[in-house]
């Protein structure tokens, strides 16, 4: 069974984070299932936070954050900085913006568009290769 796991960039509250993706407070990390089962995995305490970054979109932060976060097929969140286009360019990851901050809102619509996350994701990896 083809499943993703996605990492969330959550605030303190729980809620998808009204900032930059690398200035969230944690990742909550979930594995998604194409028969649109999900589970909890874990959460990451964001270790990349509170980087003094010599520049905004500082290319390091970018790093250190993709660095935590190895295991993720996809990165979602609420909004993200100049260092969106890093990720979508350099990594091999799929950052998806959730235009919502409920987490439970993003959970539901991940599972109900697992197959086009998949499709971009497979498309994303073949040009990596």
């Amino acid at each position: 069974m083809r499943k993703i796991k996605v990492a969330f960039g959550l605030d303190e509250d729980g809620n998808l984070a009204n900032k930059h993706y690398g200035d969230s407070d944690k990742f909550a990390i979930y594995e998604f299932s194409e028969d649109g089962t999900y589970r909890f995995i874990e959460n990451r305490e964001n270790k990349a936070r509170d980087l003094e970054e010599n520049q905004h979109g500082d290319p390091r932060k970018f790093q250190a954050v993709i660095s935590q976060l190895n295991d993720v097929d996809v990165i979602a969140g609420y909004w993200f900085g100049p260092n969106f286009v890093r990720i979508k360019k350099n990594s091999d990851k799929l950052p998806i913006l959730t235009k919502t901050r409920s987490l439970k809102e993003a959970i539901t619509k991940i599972s109900k568009n697992f197959e086009n996350i998949w499709q971009d994701l497979s498309e994303k990896r073949s040009k990596i290769k």
